[in-house]
């Protein structure tokens, strides 16, 4: 037993750095949440609600604008053979500053259109500035996708929180100074710089340049232009909720609508978080469909993830009401019935999550192309047509059914990789039928208030 636990924390093969890497990860997004939970609480108690709303809009406006140019420079390190390449890490590098340039350009275009969508006409001076964090990342180097490459989470942890509390602290000092949504925009915009400078100079390896190799580009631009595509359908899936539901209502309601989504989406952003960081390097080093070990070890892997996720999303999902009433003020209650809603639509995409980057790590981004765009089209159809003819929780139970219909196509997918997993599925869509549906039936009263919030 010592001898195989002593492998796991020192040892050099794949399993050994896969499981570091998934602990100091996991450790690092645990650390990641009960700050954010610290910093939430107190900045619900110096800030408004309607703060948390202006800055949601915000927030999807500017994921929504990397995520439209998204090269996929991060993956394609990850799973190429040139990945350890000085020329192909500084084309890579190259690319993201003028990606990171344009992104904050398109931002300043962008900004009266989207006041006018949102009606919130403030945004036309918080989203320039807002923005200004994608040029700063534009410059972060390549020696955090090559930690990440080769499963050396430690250092790269220890920065991520070093970052995370660097902008809590900003966040909080000019919230109690300011008590404006200011503080949310410019503690953001000094997270990126802080970010940017401990990676630069706390990473080992050499330190990149402006460089523009031509196979290189090629390399990245074939592999990234289905990366693109497939992050612009993940726009629609991860900020649909954000886009219609902040259509839909109050400013003052959708600030308590994110205070709620904040509660339930935690473990599915764990189990992304894990997965990018991990599941490529395993894909790439050990393939499952290569032969029956590589599978079975997967396996293991897999179900233990899964049944972590899970249980984690249940919390939440039966006891949300209580979590908001203990921790929050009465300005916040109705988020209650929205953390147990949102919870248990998290529940489909918690099942698949440790298939999705198996095409990736093969580099075939056409079929991961082909799986996003499957999703996001079911996700934006289910939230319309459920906000239409039942409000919120219509809008909620859309997205988390549509998610639940695309799973054929997430298992079609890990099959041709060898990943897809027969027992794996049938046990947890067995569990999550049951958990799922006692939840709803527990908290049936707070989804039904739910429908009573107003549109804005």
């Amino acid at each position: 037993m010592k001898v195989a636990f002593k492998h796991l924390t020192s040892g050099e093969g794949l399993m050994a750095r896969a499981m570091r890497s998934a602990g100091l990860n996991l450790f690092g997004f645990a650390f990641s949440q009960a700050l954010r939970l610290a910093s939430n609480l107190i900045l619900t108690r110096l800030l408004f609600p309607e703060a948390f709303g202006v800055m949601a809009m915000v927030s999807v406006f500017l994921m929504g604008l990397a995520m439209f140019s998204d090269v996929g420079v991060g993956p394609a390190i990850m799973q190429s053979k040139r990945g350890d390449d000085p020329d192909f890490l500084n084309t890579a590098w190259t690319i993201q500053i003028i990606r990171g340039g344009a992104l904050w350009a398109a931002a300043c275009v962008l900004t009266w259109p989207m006041a006018l969508y949102f009606g919130e006409p403030d945004l036309i001076y918080f989203l320039p500035v807002a923005a200004l964090t994608q040029l700063i990342l534009g410059f972060q180097t390549t020696r955090y996708e090559t930690a990440n490459r080769h499963l050396r989470a430690g250092r790269v942890t220890l920065l991520d929180m070093g970052t995370q509390v660097i902008g809590v602290a900003v966040a909080i000092l000019l919230a109690w100074w300011w008590h404006s949504v200011w503080a949310l925009v410019i503690s953001g915009v000094i997270s990126a710089f802080a970010q940017v400078l401990l990676f630069k100079f706390f990473l080992p390896g050499a330190p990149n340049k402006v460089q523009w190799e031509k196979p290189a580009a090629q390399e990245l631009i074939n592999f990234g232009k289905w990366v693109f595509l497939s992050t612009i359908c993940g726009f629609a899936i991860g900020q649909a909720d954000k886009v219609v539901i902040g259509g839909w209502l109050s400013t003052h309601d959708f600030g308590i609508y994110n205070i709620g989504y904040f509660w339930a989406s935690f473990p599915l952003l764990m189990g992304s978080v894990v997965v990018r960081k991990i599941m490529i390097p395993i894909y790439r080093e050990s393939p499952p469909g290569e032969n029956r070990a590589n599978f079975l070890k997967l396996r293991k892997l897999r179900m233990l993830a899964t049944a972590g996720m899970l249980a984690l999303v249940m919390v939440p999902a039966l006891f949300g009401q209580w979590l908001i009433e203990f921790l929050y003020d009465p300005r916040y209650l109705a988020a209650g019935g929205m953390v147990v809603l949102v919870s248990v639509m998290q529940i489909p995409p918690i099942i698949a999550v440790t298939y999705d980057q198996a095409a990736l790590a093969a580099g075939d981004s056409r079929n991961f192309f082909v799986l996003a765009l499957t999703r996001s089209v079911l996700v934006v159809l289910g939230m319309v047509i459920g906000i239409t003819y039942w409000g919120l929780p219509g809008a909620m139970i859309g997205n988390g059914l549509a998610l639940f219909a695309a799973l054929p196509v997430v298992a079609w997918l890990a099959s041709k990789q060898g990943a897809w997993d027969p027992l794996h599925d049938a046990v947890y869509y067995v569990l999550a039928v049951i958990l799922g549906g006692f939840a709803l039936w527990w908290n049936w009263p707070l989804i039904e208030a739910l429908a009573l919030m107003e549109r804005g």
